[in-house]
């Protein structure tokens, strides 16, 4: 299984553009700290790659990545679709920006499939520029091609609906509104599960990590208070439905405890791990554990 990180910021990137943190100052100081949107490029067959998100990046992203450029013929590209985790507009603005392919495969969640085309109305935008097959995830594993190499596993996490979604009485049970993924390939049994957003964790979500070679795992923020601290919310990191890293409810502690390769995405400006010369880098080593990088290759 061969797959690249494409992005590992939250939403707004890294640096946000209409902010002026010490995260963001740093990283228009020193470039080599930007961080694009979190997204992965899963390859599926041998020309044939499957994007784990949809972010305002996905131009610069494909891009920067000579595997997802096209050719050889001049409109051939070796994008097939997009694999969602949620609805959120930072996993899913990108959509807009494959309108020039003749068609592309959307695999998501049906309550993110509703919110996209009922609330978005991306089948209304799009189908005069191109064609989407939708796929749903939910309901057991999922060949990602007729070849079946690899297959992918929705595991439920959040009933987190993104703002445009929210209902006036703001209940919802339904957990598939945001997922984990577990990939598998066929033929070694290798597998990762990837988690860029993770308010809970539960049982199942115990067992995926556990059976996973790779996990790459939600680290918006170092700590339950960093939203409140430094001034960007009234909510903590797990109001604002994301597990924090460090601290008693962290999943540090839990990552630790696996045998999989553990690395941490979708960092948010605040949070100091986006300065890599910062001190959390070398506790997160005591752990075993990892930042991912922007344009880091992982093959399992």
């Amino acid at each position: 299984m061969l797959l690249q990180v494409l992005g590992t910021a939250a939403g707004g990137g890294l640096p946000q553009w209409n902010c002026a943190c010490p995260g963001c100052a740093g990283a228009r100081a020193h470039p080599h700290r930007r961080r694009r949107h979190a997204s992965l490029a899963l390859r599926a067959d041998e020309d044939r790659w499957y994007l784990v998100n949809a972010t305002p990046d996905i131009g610069d992203q494909i891009e920067d990545s000579p595997a997802l450029r096209p050719g050889p013929g001049p409109r051939d590209t070796p994008v097939a679709g997009v694999i969602l985790t949620d609805a959120e507009l930072d996993h899913t603005l990108g959509i807009a920006r494959l309108r020039e392919a003749d068609g592309f495969d959307v695999l998501a969640t049906r309550p993110v499939r509703r919110a996209l085309t009922g609330l978005m109305r991306l089948d209304d935008i799009l189908t005069p520029y191109t064609r989407l097959d939708w796929r749903e995830l939910g309901d057991g594993p999922v060949p990602l091609t007729k070849s079946g190499g690899i297959e992918i596993d929705a595991v439920p996490v959040s009933p987190k609906r993104p703002r445009y979604a929210v209902t006036p009485d703001g209940a919802d049970d339904d957990h598939t509104w945001v997922v984990a993924l577990r990939l598998r390939e066929s033929a070694t049994g290798r597998s990762l599960v990837y988690a860029p957003a993770l308010a809970r964790w539960s049982d199942t979500f115990q067992d995926a990590v556990e059976a996973a070679d790779c996990v790459i795992v939600d680290g918006t923020f170092w700590d339950d208070d960093e939203p409140v601290r430094t001034g960007i919310s009234a909510r903590t990191a797990t109001g604002m439905g994301h597990l924090p890293i460090a601290g008693p409810g962290g999943t540090a502690r839990r990552l630790s405890g696996l045998r999989a390769r553990c690395l941490y995405t979708h960092l948010n400006n605040t949070n100091p791990l986006g300065d890599p010369d910062a001190p959390q880098h070398a506790l997160l080593g005591e752990w075993g554990l990892e930042v991912a990088a922007d344009r880091m290759v992982i093959e399992l």
